[in-house]
């Protein structure tokens, strides 16, 4: 699966990276057909509480699905933004095989 990262208007250390990038290759265990990923890196307001935002496009056959997330912390967003995908892809999988 191809990532790409993009932290707007700052520059994301590697650990950041490698960890966002584990969290989403591991959608692949859920679906085969996962084609890409794009991941964007945004401060909001940066004198306030949850201002870290991440939103993940994946491309599937057919489909992209996208999750956006605000947290105090860039992992935190990772976590519950790579969730909302991980039930994104159950529900299509799950129309798939209603279609079979």
């Amino acid at each position: 699966m191809d990532i790409q990262i993009q932290a707007i208007h700052f520059d994301a250390d590697n650990k950041l990276v490698v960890f966002i990038e584990e969290k989403v290759e591991r959608l692949s265990q859920y679906f085969d057909n996962i084609i890409g990923a794009e991941v964007k890196l945004k401060v909001e307001k940066a004198g306030s509480h949850e201002n870290k935002v991440i939103e993940i496009k994946i491309a599937i056959p057919g489909k992209d699905l996208f999750a956006s997330k605000q947290c105090n912390s860039f992992e935190e967003s990772a976590d519950e933004a790579v969730e909302a995908l991980r039930r994104q892809i159950k529900k299509h999988k799950e129309k798939l095989m209603a279609k079979h």
